[in-house]
């Protein structure tokens, strides 16, 4: 019986992708049938091709074949990815010392970096992801990558070489978590090393192509006060937002999606005690926490046989095991809504999470909505009580029309009329147009005290009248 290590296609299929059944079958199905007239699809404006591009693409694809071949004879199939980078280095310099290519030394170093990544990396994303201005990554197709720079959707040069070859990129993320995508499987949620959030998309799925998401998160955490030299808020409301997180009140983040729910709450989190015992839970780990005592928690998808699912849900049932002072849900999306309400309304004061929802009243009805979700039926007024009882403040962001992302508002929950939620706005965003791409306004308290605010007095914590009084210029 041949060795498995003897096998070069098996290093191939493991280091370059194989071409798949799957991806065979939908390019069968995209070549139009010979019946007298071709099928008419909507066509996709190419970029032209430049010269150099295409000669880079060549010399990249014949120098990988070469590499693959010469690992495959030396049997380093089950070689680690370290070992393999640095034979890799060594075949590629060795390669291109032997042909005399006219490569001055800094495109030769270019070169190798880049052939690294094709055979172990990201391929061309590497340079995108090495971009810290850079928060997304969006491959439509082979020759369309977007980028997502200070909340602006670029179009970049880069590309790949054909379809294939942005799915072996797809198929060594997932290979790399232990994921498989295929056919039976042609959509997946998945995570890179640095903590980035991945969502792929193959045939028959997406039938132009396999698709790639990127979402990056900061390498480090922005604090408050970074946020208020941003322009995303205001002192004042830091001040307000600080004291209302110490005093354990409940709060949850609401916005769209890439509005800066997620940077806000881990900013709200800094003013959370270090003696506090934190749990946070979520789909990615996303959140950093400055706090020592911090145990994290992440959902898990079901496996390649169905099995093995762990929602939010279970997590925040979980938790409530675990002796927490402060629950952290980073978001609220299922039926975990229901025990997150019932844990507020049960001791787990101080609790934050975020919310997809476009408005503050949005944000209630969607959080009714997922309460029913849990499978229990209750009644509506009930499930309006929990919330008014459990939520404080809602938090409403927003990523503006210059790309800014700011507070739209912070509003206070201050109980049931008839059956509806009462809401009071505390502060807002005054917006005043826009001047020369840049959105004017101003932040702007209410002149309304929030209903806690005797409450923390009697504790000893100032909330000072002014700061429901004045306005603020946004920066």
């Amino acid at each position: 019986m041949r060795d498995r290590r003897d096998d070069p296609g098996a290093l191939r299929r493991r280091l370059a992708g194989s071409r798949s059944a799957e991806l065979r079958a939908w390019e069968r199905r995209r070549t139009p049938v010979e019946t007298g007239r071709e099928r008419a699809e909507p066509t996709r404006p190419a970029r032209p091709a430049r010269s150099e591009d295409t000669g880079t693409l060549g010399l990249k694809a014949g120098l990988q074949q070469r590499v693959l071949d010469e690992l495959g004879r030396r049997n380093l199939l089950d070689a680690d990815e370290a070992t393999l980078g640095g034979v890799v280095d060594e075949l590629v310099a060795s390669a291109l010392a032997n042909d005399e290519l006219a490569l001055n030394e800094g495109e030769r170093r270019v070169l190798v970096d880049e052939l690294r990544q094709e055979m172990l990396g990201l391929g061309p994303l590497a340079p995108l992801m090495s971009d810290p201005a850079v928060t997304d990554v969006l491959v439509v197709g082979a020759d369309r990558v977007y980028v997502e720079r200070f909340g602006k959707l670029e179009l970049t040069g880069v590309r790949f070489r054909n379809d294939e070859h942005v799915m072996r990129v797809i198929e060594r993320i997932a290979t790399g978590v232990g994921r498989r995508i295929d056919a039976s499987s042609p959509m997946a949620d998945l995570r890179l090393r640095d903590g980035s959030r991945v969502n792929a998309t193959i045939p028959p799925v997406s039938p132009r192509g396999p698709t790639l998401s990127i979402r990056r998160f900061g390498r480090r955490r922005l604090s408050a006060r970074e946020l208020v030299d941003f322009g995303s808020i205001s002192p004042t409301m830091v001040d307000f937002l600080a004291t209302s997180v110490r005093a354990r009140k409940n709060i949850l983040v609401s916005g769209g999606t890439g509005s800066g729910k997620s940077t806000l709450l881990g900013a709200m989190a800094e003013w959370i005690p270090a003696e506090e015992r934190i749990v946070t839970i979520e789909d990615t780990l996303e959140l950093m926490l400055d706090q020592e005592h911090v145990v994290s928690l992440e959902t898990r998808p079901p496996n390649v046989e169905g099995s093995g699912r762990i929602t939010a849900r279970d997590l925040v049932v979980n938790s409530l095991r675990m002796r927490p002072d402060r629950v952290i849900v980073g978001e609220v999306r299922g039926g975990e809504a229901l025990d997150m309400l019932q844990a507020m309304n049960t001791g787990h004061d101080g609790s934050l999470g975020t919310i997809h929802a476009n408005s503050p009243r949005d944000a209630l009805a969607r959080l009714e909505t997922m309460v029913l979700m849990a499978g229990v039926e209750l009644p509506s007024r009930a499930i309006r009580e929990q919330i008014a009882a459990a939520i404080h403040l809602l938090v409403q962001v927003r990523r503006y029309e210059d790309g800014v992302r700011r507070i739209e508002g912070i509003a206070e929950i201050v109980g049931l009329e008839g059956t509806t939620p009462l809401l009071q706005d505390l502060f807002r965003f005054e917006h005043r147009g826009v001047r020369q791409g840049r959105v004017q306004g101003e932040f702007a308290a209410t002149g309304i005290m929030p209903h806690f605010a005797e409450e923390l007095r009697s504790q000893g914590r100032e909330m000072p009248l002014e700061w429901f009084q004045r306005a603020e210029p946004a920066r």
